[in-house]
Formats: structure tokens, C-alpha cells, sequence
């Protein structure tokens, strides 16, 4: 199999991976009203293939902070993954998963409190989850993810660990926009999918092109 170029990938490709984003936030959405056992909306994603040079803009500017969680791929397909979202949007989610305790209870000062985080990376591993379970089930792929990193910093240091993890074999990230909302707020997440060249390739292989 040749190796993928990104830079020349056609119509039909990029068709396909954005439906990967489409049915991978559907799924995220699906398991995000299970577990606060109320109804999420979503927007129609956007789903971009981008330098990790532009990723950061996307998120608001290097400098913007973001809780950022990080899982390591095995298996059919090998490379990274990351959910992000800035800290506002952040301790909105948070805020509707535990809904019932008082603000003080979730964040401490400007920083979130020991069940904030816990809750925080419970919602990141159910999405992310739910992303590569579609992913998963689509291409009949094994993909085997790491134990989760959860960081809060800004968003040109988090997402300086894939680039200088991937940045030898390529510099182009899949990028999965989406908007989630409840009855009252709406917020936006950020997956960001980070396979080798020969895993794209094993994924449109897969899906017969």
C-alpha cells in the first residue's frame, strides 16, 4: 500500500473522514445526555485536516487556556488523540454532570476542585470514548487507547506534545469541531485526531478507497 499523501488527499477521502467526525460526535452526544441524563443537542461538526501550527487558533490562541486530555493509540491504528475544551466551557459541563452540588464544590478559586477534576476527565473519557468506539466499529479496526493524561494549561503547550511527538512523520492533525447544548447553554469541543500516515491509510483501505 502506497503511503498516503495528506497534502493531496481527494474529494472522496476527505468526504469520508469527515463522515468519521460526523458519526463519532453523534455517538459523543449520545453518551454525553446518558451520563447527565439530559437532552444534548449538536451542531452539524466541522471537521478539518490541519497543521498543528493552526490548531491552536482554532481553540481561541496558544495562550487561551484548555483542559486537554491525551490518550496514545495501539493496535490497527497507532498515533494520538485529544478532547479539548477551554476552561469555561469546561466547568460548564462539569456544572451540568454534577449539577446538584454548589459551585464551591466544583471549582476551587478559579481552579477545579478534586470532584471537578474527577468528573472533568470522566466526561473526556466517555466522549473520546465514544469517538473511537465509532471509529472502531466503522472501519472494523482494532484500536487499543491508553490510559487517559489530563492536563489544564494553555493550549500551544498541550497540543505541543503531539507536534513533537508526530511532528517527524507528518503535520497535519484531523480536526473534529463540534457543539454540544443543553436547553440553556452550548459549548464547543475540540477532538483532534492524530494517526500515522500509514494508519490513514489503513482507515480509507478500510473503507474501500
Amino acid at each position: 500500500m502506497s503511503e498516503l499523501d495528506l497534502n493531496r488527499i481527494d474529494n472522496m477521502q476527505y468526504d469520508v473522514l469527515r463522515e468519521i467526525g460526523n458519526i463519532g460526535a453523534g455517538n459523543a452526544t449520545t453518551a454525553l445526555s446518558q451520563m447527565i441524563n439530559s437532552k444534548v443537542s449538536m451542531n452539524v461538526p466541522k471537521v478539518e485536516l490541519l497543521e498543528f501550527k493552526e490548531l491552536s487558533d482554532i481553540v481561541g490562541g496558544a495562550e487561551r487556556i484548555v483542559v486537554g486530555i491525551l490518550f496514545t493509540l495501539e493496535g490497527d491504528i497507532d498515533g494520538m488523540m485529544m478532547f479539548m475544551m477551554d476552561k469555561e466551557a469546561s466547568k460548564h459541563l462539569v456544572d451540568i454532570l454534577l449539577g446538584n452540588l454548589q459551585s464551591s464544590e466544583i471549582v476551587d478559586g478559579d481552579d477545579f476542585s478534586e470532584m471537578g477534576l474527577s468528573a472533568l476527565n470522566e466526561i473526556g473519557n466517555i466522549i473520546s470514548g465514544a469517538y473511537l468506539s465509532s471509529l472502531s466499529s466503522l472501519t472494523n479496526l482494532t484500536i487499543t487507547p491508553s490510559i487517559p493524561y489530563m492536563a489544564i494549561d494553555m493550549a500551544g503547550a498541550i497540543l505541543s506534545v503531539p507536534a513533537i511527538e508526530f511532528g517527524k512523520i507528518g503535520d497535519k492533525a484531523l480536526l473534529i469541531e463540534t457543539e454540544f447544548g443543553d436547553k440553556d447553554n452550548s459549548v464547543n469541543g475540540y477532538f483532534i485526531l492524530i494517526p500515522s500516515l500509514q494508519s490513514y491509510s489503513a482507515i480509507l483501505k478500510s473503507l474501500g478507497l
